[in-house]
């Protein structure tokens, strides 16, 4: 039983290591070989592990890429049906397949709306949303976690390897700053593994945020830098709702964060950052066309936009290259609003179809008065 992710940089699989099901990773140096990611669905009955994976995926020396070699990443750790990831825990990324390391977990509200829920503990649609259901908010884990910058060149079906961007702190009101390889990752997405190595991920706040402690379980251990970059940053870094919706296999997840407030012409312009996961749960290979949103501000307004593709780009979902993520920005006039949409999308046969995008709430719900301090320690 294997899962695997195959990456230009990175090609990554699992072999069997010995009988009690322990599981190297293995890693292709210098590969440049196509990008293809696999969503693991089955698990092994004796360890938990993912599984499922087809045996043309395996890597072995008759289907190895010519003059590459197989380096030993670590081995795979049982996953967490139940419980959290602590901080230091080496993963991948079950649908980018990067490496990364847990830095601190979120707990979010899920608000799922392929789940009819009950009249209480749920959110009521937005002013002309499509549909009148309301959606019940469940409490789910994510975890801010830094990338493998050696990864980040070829994660191939995401728009940019930085999910988190800030206001920057002088007068121009919409100069942005982005931090690389800092992500969001859901709990089922994460498969966690260990390693001998003391530093075996590469990105620069690596060894700002963690030390190497062998006394550990797992061995890396937040510095004093991490817990006070957290706190200082918590209300421009904190994932609080999730919205999810299925159109005809196309599931849509949809995160928005707040970003604070700036003056501009004599106005208070509010900003909100949000990330999109489109991901096709089933066998037909699609292509994203256009888009439709509609934004509606407190103040009144409601604003429609269209467009060709999205972030530049017209992806194309498959049963090898599932899924496509991006991030975004937008400003109201006003404290808050509404935003909701449609994704035009292809099938093969030239027919189309739209995929709802879930409403979600663009809240300014945090405390102004503090710029959010971004790489300052």
């Amino acid at each position: 039983m294997a899962a695997c992710a195959l990456r230009r940089g990175l090609l990554s699989t699992v072999s069997k290591y010995n009988k009690k099901h322990t599981h190297r990773i293995l890693s292709v140096v210098d590969s440049s070989s196509g990008f293809e990611v696999y969503r693991p669905r089955l698990q092994c009955r004796a360890c938990g592990l993912p599984s499922g994976v087809q045996q043309r995926r395996f890597m072995s020396s008759r289907n190895r890429p010519e003059g590459k070699i197989l380096e030993t990443v670590g081995v795979f750790e049982a996953v967490k049906q139940h419980g959290k990831y602590e901080t230091g825990q080496l993963f991948l990324h079950s649908v980018f397949g990067y490496r990364g390391i847990v830095l601190f977990p979120w707990h979010a509200r899920l608000y799922d709306r392929d789940i009819t829920p009950p009249m209480s503990d749920s959110k009521p649609e937005p002013p002309g949303a499509h549909g009148s259901k309301e959606v019940k908010g469940k409490t789910h884990t994510y975890y801010q976690v830094l990338i493998d910058t050696r990864d980040c060149p070829h994660i191939s079906q995401r728009s940019q390897t930085e999910a988190v961007t800030f206001l920057a702190n002088h007068d121009d009101s919409r100069a942005l700053y982005a931090i690389p390889g800092l992500d969001y990752v859901s709990h089922e997405d994460i498969l966690p593994y260990n390693s001998t190595e003391q530093a075996p991920i590469q990105h620069e706040l690596f060894e700002r945020f963690l030390m190497y402690n062998p006394a550990k379980t797992p061995p890396f251990t937040a510095r004093d830098t991490l817990k006070a970059w957290q706190e200082k940053n918590h209300p421009w870094l904190e994932l609080s709702d999730v919205h999810r919706e299925t159109t005809e296999n196309i599931r849509v997840t949809v995160i928005p964060f707040y970003m604070g407030m700036r003056e501009a012409q004599n106005s208070h312009v509010y900003w909100w950052r949000y990330c999109i996961r489109l991901e096709n749960m089933g066998n037909e290979v699609v292509q994203l066309r256009e888009r439709h949103w509609r934004i509606f501000s407190l103040s009144g307004t409601l604003e429609t936009v269209r467009g060709r593709g999205v972030v530049g780009r017209e992806p194309v979902l498959s049963k090898e290259q599932p899924a496509f993520q991006y991030s975004s920005h937008v400003s109201l006039q006003a404290p808050s609003g509404h935003m909701w949409g449609t994704f035009r999308i292809e099938r093969t046969d030239g027919s189309h179809f739209d995929v709802r995008i879930p409403p979600f709430s663009l809240e300014s719900n945090k405390d102004d008065k503090a710029p959010p301090a971004g790489y300052t320690f």
